[in-house]
């Protein structure tokens, strides 16, 4: 196999404690399919970081090291870090020098990386596969003390972080929600198309010979060397992304050194995560949230399912009526797990969501079969279901999701298309894996976020989701939105106000079809 080269480039002015972590960091860097040389610019005025970049080279095999000789004088201390003119036009000309080793040596791509980060082993790798000619690994930072923690990534100009169309006039409170979105979207798992990045990002070599460089453009007073590279790469027509899969540690301040071990440990454990799975016998556990059901659909969901489930985990979030009873009645003789919670906490799903999953995963399941109790999986599927779960390529069955607004028919439009993706509802349960969630009050997901690079499939089953189904269930979910995500932070403001359309597009649900 032709293993691509990388070379790895960095300007460095670096106190020893943190340089020694970073150094670490590209130690560990997985290179199944690559090949890593390194540039520094030595631009350190504490001997100690130099001699560690000397150290690095006598065990690295191929490592260059320049020696920076410009001026400029970068003021780092525990409140934030200070950029001035002179400092910026001088890192530009450290990595346009970088830049132009990389072209003359023909490397396939070129990954420049500050300082005091701290990378997963897999980066590189997975950003290659990304296929982009710009990408950026997320990262998070508190660039000063009384701000939020924010990305190394931005939309518009300098550091906008408001999605917005050009001319677009939005109210300070929308634009406040606005930026929450994007920055939620940012914690999910993805890939996603943003206006600038820095400081962790990889290039490929046809982004290098188009002329994507540092150069500050001299009639714009924008400041920051990134950012004249990203205008350059958007004038060049080079579409700039953000992959959120694998976030870099930031070493902002000294205090942050404190973080690296817990990281390193988690990076770690994620390398050394070996799939588990048997060949024969495979069960599945139905986990499922119920919260005054008595009346609507449980029981008809609950029918469809206690010929072929072995085993079920349910949270009741504090019902008041006779769900309970109901579970108990229909699912006799199936190991059965309620869990009754005294107060309901639905206001704050992740919560929910983790203790659902927390009960489920004591069980010990082969496969977790997540569906809400007004829910109803194609019959069809369940004859072929023991194949699918013993299958050994998969660890995720994704479904298509229709929701219903009456018994027969379901609703299609812009914001009704639910049905036109596919989401993981059945997932192969890995005891060793180190599970993280999208810590998010509302909006959630159903499985813990890092799953969803689990090997996956998708299935023509479709399911019905009768939540909607009647103008009662509508009215309620409309009121119940509109008091738990009023400012809608966490959905579609205008999805929740087309709840209530009186003449909806409905299309006939026709059986044994798969649209």
């Amino acid at each position: 196999m032709n293993k691509k080269r990388v070379l790895v480039g960095s300007p460095v002015y670096q106190k020893p404690e943190i340089l020694d972590a970073f150094l670490n960091s590209l130690k560990n860097l997985n290179r199944n399919t690559i090949d890593i040389d390194y540039m520094f610019v030595d631009d350190n005025k504490d001997e100690k970081s130099s001699k560690l970049l000397e150290e690095f080279k006598r065990e690295e095999s191929k490592v260059i090291i320049m020696l920076g000789k410009e001026h400029g004088v970068y003021v780092c201390n525990e409140e934030s870090h200070y950029w001035d003119d002179d400092l910026m036009l001088k890192v530009a000309n450290y990595k346009n020098s970088i830049i132009d080793y990389a072209i003359e040596n023909n490397y396939d791509y070129l990954f420049f990386i500050d300082s005091d980060l701290i990378l997963h082993p897999n980066l590189i790798e997975h950003l290659k596969i990304a296929n982009k000619d710009i990408v950026s690994e997320i990262f998070w930072s508190q660039w000063h003390k009384d701000r939020p923690l924010e990305p190394n990534v931005w939309l518009f100009d300098e550091y906008d972080l408001v999605p917005k169309r050009l001319g677009e006039n939005l109210s300070e409170k929308e634009m406040g929600l606005r930026q929450i979105k994007f920055l939620n979207q940012l914690r999910i798992p993805g890939l996603y198309e943003v206006g600038g990045l820095g400081a962790c990002t990889l290039i490929s070599r046809d982004a290098l010979v188009e002329g994507v460089n540092f150069k500050s453009i001299k009639n714009l007073t924008i400041h920051g060397e990134d950012r004249f590279f990203c205008i350059r790469a958007a004038v060049l027509g080079i579409d700039l992304f953000v992959d959120t899969y694998y976030p870099a540690y930031h070493i902002y301040r000294e205090e942050n050194l404190e973080g690296v071990e817990e990281y390193v440990k988690v990076c770690e454990a994620d390398c050394s995560f070996v799939r588990q799975h048997k060949e024969k016998g495979n069960k599945i556990t139905l986990s499922m949230i119920v919260k005054n059901e008595e009346g609507r659909y449980l029981m008809q969901m609950l029918n469809s399912l206690k010929e072929h489930i072995d085993e079920a985990v349910i949270i009741d979030d504090a019902s008041s009526d006779n769900t309970i009873n109901i579970c108990k009645e229909i699912l006799k003789g199936i190991p059965l797990h309620i869990i009754e919670n005294e107060e309901s906490m639905f206001g704050n799903e992740i919560s929910l969501r983790k203790k659902q999953w927390n009960e489920t995963i004591k069980t010990n399941p082969d496969w977790i079969l997540n569906l809400d109790a007004d829910e109803i999986l194609e019959e069809g599927f369940w004859e072929n279901a023991q194949n699918f779960i013993d299958n050994q390529k998969y660890d995720f069955y994704s479904f298509r999701l229709y929701d219903m607004w009456n018994e027969t028919h379901y609703r299609e439009d812009k914001y009704w298309n639910a049905h036109s993706i596919y989401r993981p509802f059945l997932m192969r349960y890995q005891p060793n894996f180190n599970y993280t969630w999208n810590e998010t009050s509302q909006h959630c997901g159903r499985f813990p976020i890092n799953t969803f690079s689990f090997p996956k499939t998708t299935s023509e089953f479709r399911i019905k989701h009768l939540g909607w189904a009647t103008q009662k269930d509508r009215i309620e979910k409309f009121k119940r939105y509109k008091r738990l995500d009023p400012d809608a932070i966490y959905g579609i403001r205008e999805q929740y106000d087309s709840i209530m359309d009186i003449n909806p597009n409905l299309i006939k649900w026709e059986v044994g079809e798969n649209r």
